[in-house]
């Protein structure tokens, strides 16, 4: 399969994660909450096992998000996009729950029916409302098997959708009024959202909903090293999967990118002498590992196998250049008063300048 799910891509860590667990666990967790945040962020255990990171970033909002799902109150995971929202929480439900499929995708055409659940039409039409009839939706089969559920872009939902979650999150039931009936969350059962700061204007949280959430805010990350780090663990790994076996042994145009990125989002140099316009688009973590990805596929396919300067440019001007007229001149602007005056980087000025069709390579 192209991409498998956390709790199959790393079943042999929570497996061995399971075996070592002797703290205590709530009601249906596979794994105890010094377990799952152990298989969050890496560690190598007494037989020997090691388990790698899934999340490079603060320990504390791990165990805050992971403490909060062991109670009763549901988690929302916040930040800009790219801070690997969905990351985390897909293994979060891995290895909570060992079930990672529970997912409503919020978009604006989301219906109420996404969130409670639907009918079976034809039997519906032949039979009238029934429990054969019914189709329960992922919200509900959390419920019924004291899981956990996703939610995806909660922001992204209309506001009268987002309110239905209400009574399932305080009173921990989902009536079905069709029915005459309710059903009632088992132990266990718990909701993880996502939601990016950029879209607070969507369709906002009541503060009757807000009130349910433990919010998380996810941050970009705090240092060139780390966030060096998080991309070259997700390229490899990317890399692995789709077997492009192009060298990265050298990190210099991990770092390159990650940089470029880093300035032109931050609006200052690494250095901090000289300040630039920043482009309308995000230029997350999440751009960086999709730039030096495109770059392996290119080293792989057409060039001599090592990534260097010419297969990860034309990557750093998609991932900038989103608005054609305001984006370009910004791109221009740091290329001439940035990347010309670095030496070490006129290999990189150069691939990025012959892919401007205005103005020719110098």
């Amino acid at each position: 399969m192209l991409r498998a799910h956390a709790e199959q891509a790393y079943a042999h860590e929570l497996t061995a994660l399971a075996q070592a667990d002797d703290r205590p666990r709530p009601p249906r967790w596979k794994l105890s909450p010094w377990a799952v945040s152990t298989y969050l962020l890496g560690g190598t255990l007494p037989d020997g096992t090691v388990i790698t990171p899934k999340y490079i970033g603060s320990r504390r909002l791990v165990e805050i998000a992971v403490a909060s799902l062991a109670t009763d109150r549901s988690l929302l995971l916040l930040g800009v996009p790219g801070t690997a929202k969905s990351w985390v929480s897909e293994h979060l439900a891995a290895a909570i729950s060992g079930d990672s499929t529970l997912v409503v995708q919020g978009t604006a055409g989301t219906p109420e029916e996404a969130i409670r659940y639907g009918w079976n039409y034809a039997k519906l039409l032949a039979e009238g409302p029934s429990e054969s009839a019914l189709v329960p939706g992922p919200v509900m089969r959390a419920m019924r098997t004291g899981g956990l559920v996703r939610f995806e872009e909660l922001t992204r939902v209309p506001s009268d959708v987002q309110d239905s979650l209400i009574t399932i999150l305080s009173e921990k039931t989902l009536p079905v009024p069709e029915l005459d009936t309710e059903v009632q969350a088992r132990r266990g059962f718990n909701l993880i959202a996502t939601a990016n700061n950029r879209d607070k204007g969507v369709n906002d949280l009541s503060a009757a909903l807000r009130r349910r959430f433990t919010t998380v805010v996810l941050p970009l990350p705090d240092s060139l090293d780390a966030e060096v780090e998080i991309v070259q663990s997700r390229v490899q790994s990317l890399g692995a999967s789709l077997e492009l076996p192009a060298d990265l042994a050298a990190l210099s145009e991990i770092r390159r990118v990650v940089t470029v990125m880093r300035e032109l989002r931050s609006g200052v140099t690494a250095d901090g002498r000289t300040t630039i316009k920043s482009p309308s688009s995000t230029l997350s973590t999440a751009e960086a590992i999709s730039v030096v990805t495109s770059g392996l596929s290119l080293a792989t396919h057409f060039g001599d196998g090592r990534v260097g300067a010419s297969d990860v440019a034309a990557g750093l001007l998609g991932a900038v250049v989103k608005d054609p007229v305001q984006d370009a001149v910004v791109w221009q602007e740091y290329l001439e008063t940035v990347v010309r005056n670095r030496p070490e980087w006129d290999d990189l000025y150069r691939a990025c300048r012959e892919l401007d069709t205005d103005q020719p390579a110098r």
